[in-house]
Order: C-alpha cells, then structure tokens, then sequence
C-alpha cells in the first residue's frame, strides 16, 4: 500500500502544475483519498461484505465528494482532479494512469446485474463533467472532452467531444465513400481559378471534370 501512496502522489505531481508538494498532495487532494479508501473498501466488497462495504462508500462519498461503487475496479495511478461530483458505478473499469477531472460520471444504461458500465483503457484523460453511459470501452491513450456525452466506443488515441460525442482527433479519416484513386484524381483534375486584384477573376482551362453533389 504504500508503494502505491508513493506512485500516487508522484502522478500528481508530474501531471498537475499546481501541485507543490508531496505534502500538500497527501492532505488536500479529496480525490486520490477517494481511490485510496476504495482500495480497502473494493477488497470487503470481493469478500461479500457488501453492505459494510457500501456503507463505508457512501462515508467517503461525504468526506470527499466523490462516490466510487465497492465494485468498480481502479488500476494504479488513478487521478480524480479535484474530485467533486465524480460517479464511478459498479461495473465499471478503469485502466492504469487514468486522470479524470470533476463532475465525471461512469454510469450505466441497463436495470441489469450485469456489466452496464464504462471501461477505460490505461492513459485515457476525462475531461470534467464529462459523461460516459453504458458498457463502452475507451482504450489506452484516448481522450473525451470537457461536457461531452460518450455512448460509443473510442479507438486507441482517439479524441472524442460533444453531445452526443464525436471523434475530433487521431484514429483514420472517416469514410468519405471514396477511395485514395478518386480523391487523388479530385485533386489533380478541375478548373483552377486565379484572382487578379484589378480584375475579375478569370479561369485557367483545365480539364474538364462534371462533380455531383451526393445526396
């Protein structure tokens, strides 16, 4: 355990500039006190002590403003920046080296008993009130922004905003319904104008090439 206090507290102060030191990271962050209570509370939660597990959650729910399920599983060097708001359900995953800001939710889509919950890959970043619904998965390196609400799954090193969620960055180009040939041809064929300031543009003859509009 306290190998991962040493891990945790070196997370913080490589990733957060304002924290100043291992002192101050220790005492006032609420949301490394949240994940390192959840590591003893997730261990009475897999011994099926679920309602004395429960019952502590919801004490550190009110001590730090975050509520993290006895059941969810958190990897090392979890940060939750800042903390407040931030809702972990039971079946949810996250990876190692997560950082999430407040106001997160990782909730669930299903009255089921069963995984209805979001998994995040290592190194993904959850912009604050950012909210993630159902059993989705976010993989390694991948990125949702600030208010975005995710329902799909996110590729290796994408990033994702909006509402609903769309991808903004990284991963392949979306389909245009063209192939590399005919995008090449586009570029290379078609009239080229040139604008002269003390007179009307004029057009360059090129080949001709008729484009119609996809419906």
């Amino acid at each position: 355990m306290l190998a991962r206090l040493r891990e945790d507290v070196a997370a913080v102060l490589e990733r957060d500039p304002a924290a100043k030191s291992s002192v101050e990271v220790l005492t006032c962050y609420a949301g490394l006190h949240a994940v390192w209570a959840h590591v003893g509370i997730h261990r009475l939660w897999e011994g099926g002590f679920h309602l004395t597990a429960r019952l502590l959650s919801q004490f550190v729910r009110f001590m730090t403003g975050v509520e993290i399920h006895p059941g969810a599983e958190l990897g090392r060097r979890v940060v939750i920046d800042h903390g407040m708001g931030v809702v972990i359900g039971e079946t949810a995953e996250v990876g190692d080296d997560v950082h999430m800001y407040h106001g997160v939710t990782l909730g669930g889509n299903s009255p089921e008993p069963t995984k209805r919950h979001p998994t995040l890959g290592d190194g993904v970043v959850v912009g604050a009130n950012a909210t993630l619904i159902g059993d989705i998965e976010v993989r390694d390196e991948a990125r949702v922004g600030a208010g975005s609400v995710l329902t799909k799954d996110v590729a290796t090193g994408e990033t994702w905003a909006g509402v609903p969620a769309v991808r903004v960055a990284g991963g392949e180009p979306e389909d245009s319904g063209k192939t590399g040939d005919d995008e090449a041809d586009d570029a290379d064929t078609g009239d080229v104008e040139t604008v002269d300031d003390d007179s009307p543009a004029e057009s360059i003859p090129g080949d001709e090439t008729e484009v119609e509009a996809d419906d």
